[in-house]
């Protein structure tokens, strides 16, 4: 992708559909007059008396106690310096982002258009009874190191400048893990430390509490090695001078253990690395390029243990891993302040995780087969989504045993649960998808690539490398499209109907033809279907000249559906195909079966949903657990309706046991676990949370899911086509760009799943 593309793409996420990327939701129900004279006047006056009476209180009537701030006065922006303060706000709000993804964390972000520490310090404290927590985010050192002690010294909540101290734990906890893995100890390893601002003394200082030692680090900078003899040195530099015999960088890392790098790209050479000690650990964190690039470290040095601050590497130093967890069990305590106990609890925790069973979502999400403890995974991967459940707890314990935790936590599995059910939102299922799609992409036909959303869409997938994108429709129109949406790729583009198509429809047609000449069907016919473009894809998809095909943006589903299942035909085992459609919730995904084919599936096709539905829902990554939805429960009506979900039911327990699936149950039951529990105790899903529904027929689950969608403004992955012979899905009529890219997305995976060649499945039955 061009520059220039690159930011006119920036700059429209920024600005559509929303300018920013936050705002504030309502968490009280407003609807009525008695709602809002309870939420304002008079109502408010009573949680404002309590609070006058006890401070505390605030933590139970306001948002205080989920709600951080995170300040900046732009001075340290990114990569791009002194930006000043409104200019920083881009990165604020996208750090409050990150806090609400990662951690359930509400932020508001603050700029102060000031560079007087004494202005600053005294802005901060006196908005600080809003929050339940402190972000520092982008100062320039030293004012920084100065800005942070006074704050925590003269606040009771907690403060924290992550430039310092995220980077400081993260790596931390990777260099723990290096040293180990390294066979070396971390009490004679020799570090050089290149850069020495605000982060690099803080990442020093952790790695001196984690058990290295001070005559073993060199600190230098830009003009060299820090020594005792330079005069005017900044006292955060002083605690980190030598007097050893040595100026440059490259005198301090021969022989060196450790590199790390917080400075600038391309600093740090294949020279200096060949003459570090067997077994090198080297963090180049500069961003966006580092100081050594991986690839070249790799090559230059086999036994390197490499990280960098880039997604596109192993080992991936990242603050994200660090402060929304950090900050999540600071809060959930009420700790007055982030100590040193806190932060080397998350080291710990951090480092140990990664010696942890990787759990196979993660595996999908970064496209990998089995991520194991060792050099190219120190650290555990952001989108891990037990960093919630073990970081949090870690820092809580040491706040606790610290004493400076404010409201202890008793139960610490309830504590764990709660932490997991905060990651309910869905959107990281598409996170999921994304990166499962870029590690192995595949080609797809795009079948009505001359409407300009259709073309939008995979002008995405090829920039993002999601896919390989072959475009059907009329040329002409198609090239001038690409021409207005700047698309610059060498991509077959292809007319069914053109001349040049000629040999290859007639080849598709005796195909055809050869293959359905006793159901009714002539050359003739077969010839004038190859014109038509779903029929044409198809035949590609069955021809193995593409992986796989989305098609419907123009037309009606059944008039798409009807010619790909006659052409692409079932999978082995499947009697009729069906659709799921994932609804992006709150509670998380949620997967809707069937929302497309099925007008009214007897028990035995109910069954057969239910297992197509259980095996896509693996597929990402995910325990399914599902619920036979009814209006009855349990067999409380003895209707026709009721009674096919209840066999269905006792079908797939007895033959299909490993399915975790319950019912005929009604939609409230299904979805509440208490309600569940306490009135159907026997369930085979006691006590489960359910993310797949299965629907008695077509009319309830269409309904359902089309309803939910425009009341919520619920994101909607689907249909999603299961049971056909080759990887086809099938677009909902106008779908959005979005919604074209995530079915793009879906039929890459099945595209991955088909080259497995796994034909058995619905052909394997228990009983």
């Amino acid at each position: 992708m061009s520059k220039s593309k690159k930011k006119s793409e920036a700059l429209r996420y920024h600005q559509y559909p929303t300018p920013g990327k936050i705002q504030v939701v309502p968490t009280k129900k407003y609807a009525t007059q008695k709602d809002l004279s309870l939420a304002y006047s008079p109502g408010v006056a009573e949680p404002c008396l309590a609070i006058e009476e006890n401070e505390d209180d605030a933590y139970k009537y306001t948002a205080k106690g989920n709600l951080v701030a995170v300040i900046s006065n732009g001075t340290a922006v990114l990569g791009l310096g002194d930006i000043g303060a409104l200019a920083g706000k881009p990165v604020m709000e996208g750090k409050g982002l990150l806090f609400k993804i990662f951690a359930d964390i509400d932020v508001f972000d603050i700029e102060v258009d000031t560079k007087d520490v004494d202005k600053f310090i005294e802005t901060v404290k006196n908005i600080s009874p809003t929050f339940g927590g402190i972000n520092l985010e982008d100062i320039k050192a030293p004012e920084a190191f100065e800005i942070e002690r006074r704050l925590k010294e003269e606040l009771d909540i907690p403060v924290m400048h992550d430039d310092q101290h995220g980077t400081a734990i993260i790596s931390a906890a990777a260099l723990k893990n290096a040293v180990e893995i390294a066979g070396k100890k971390i009490s004679e390893i020799k570090i050089v430390v290149n850069g020495a601002g605000a982060a690099a003394v803080s990442c020093t200082k952790l790695y001196l509490a984690l058990g290295a030692k001070i005559e073993n680090v060199v600190m230098c900078d830009s003009k060299g090695v820090i020594r005792k003899d330079i005069e005017n040195l900044s006292p955060q530099k002083a605690q980190f001078a030598t007097d050893r015999n040595i100026y440059t960088l490259n005198e301090a890392v021969n022989n060196a253990d450790v590199f790390i790098g917080l400075s600038i790209a391309d600093v740090f050479t294949p020279e200096m690395l060949l003459t570090m000690a067997n077994d090198p650990i080297v963090f180049a964190m500069a961003n966006p390029n580092p100081e050594i690039g991986y690839d070249l470290a790799v090559k230059t040095r086999k036994d390197v243990i490499m990280a960098t601050g880039r997604s596109d590497h192993p080992n991936q130093v990242n603050n994200v891993l660090g402060f929304p967890f950090i900050f999540r069990g600071a809060l959930d305590v009420r700790a007055t302040i982030i100590n040193e106990e806190m932060k080397m609890a998350a080291v710990h925790a951090l480092a140990n995780l990664t010696k942890e069973s990787v759990p196979e979502q993660v595996n999908i999400t970064y496209g990998e087969k089995n991520i194991q403890y060792g050099r190219e995974y120190i650290i555990p991967k952001p989108f891990d989504t037990r960093l919630i459940t073990e970081v949090p707890p870690a820092v809580a314990k040491a706040a606790m045993e610290s004493g400076v935790a404010k409201m202890p936590i008793t139960d610490w599995d309830v504590y764990k649960e709660e932490l997991a059910e905060r990651l309910g939102a869905g959107s990281k299922l598409m996170r999921v998808l994304t990166s499962r799609a870029k590690a192995n992409p595949k080609s797809v036909i795009f079948a009505e690539a001359d409407h300009l959303n259709v073309l939008k869409a995979a002008q995405i997938v090829y920039d993002d490398g999601i896919a390989k994108p072959i475009l059907l429709g009329n040329k002409e129109v198609i090239k001038e499209l690409m021409s207005e949406l700047n698309f610059e790729a060498d991509l077959q583009i292809i007319d069914p109907k053109s001349d040049e198509e000629k040999v290859r429809r007639n080849k598709f047609a005796q195909i055809y033809f050869k293959k359905h000449n006793r159901n009714g069907i002539t050359l003739l016919d077969a010839q004038k279907w190859m014109r038509e473009r779903n029929y044409f894809a198809a035949m590609m998809v069955n021809e193995g000249e593409a992986d796989s095909l989305v098609s419907g943006y123009s037309r009606s589903f059944p008039t798409v559906a009807k010619p790909i299942i006659e052409l692409i035909g079932m999978e082995e085992g499947v009697e009729r195909v069906a659709a799921t459609s994932i609804l992006i919730t709150d509670r998380g995904p949620m997967f809707f079966a069937d929302t497309a084919f099925n007008i009214n599936p007897n028990a035995d096709e109910l069954v057969m949903i239910s297992r197509m539905t259980h095996r896509l829902i693996k597929l990402f990554g995910i325990d399914p657990v599902l619920a036979m939805l009814s209006y009855s429960n349990f067999g409380s009506a003895k209707s026709k309706s009721a009674n096919k979900g209840a066999l269905a039911i006792k079908k797939i327990h007895e033959c299909f046991p490993e399915i975790n699936i319950d019912g005929e149950i009604q939609a409230d039951f299904a979805l509440s676990r208490t309600m569940r529990g306490e009135t159907f105790p026997f369930t085979k899903i006691h006590g489960k949370k359910v993310n797949g529904l299965i629907f008695p027929n077509l009319n309830a689950s269409n309904i359902s899911h089309k309803l939910i969608k425009s009341l919520n403004k619920t994101d909607i992955i689907g249909p999603i086509a299961m049971g056909l012979k080759k990887p086809v899905q099938i677009l909902q009529l106008g779908s959005s760009v979005d919604e074209i890219v995530n079915m793009v997305c879906v039929a890459v995976i099945d595209a991955q799943e088909n080259a497995k060649n796994n034909k058995d499945y619905f052909t394997t039955f228990g009983c």
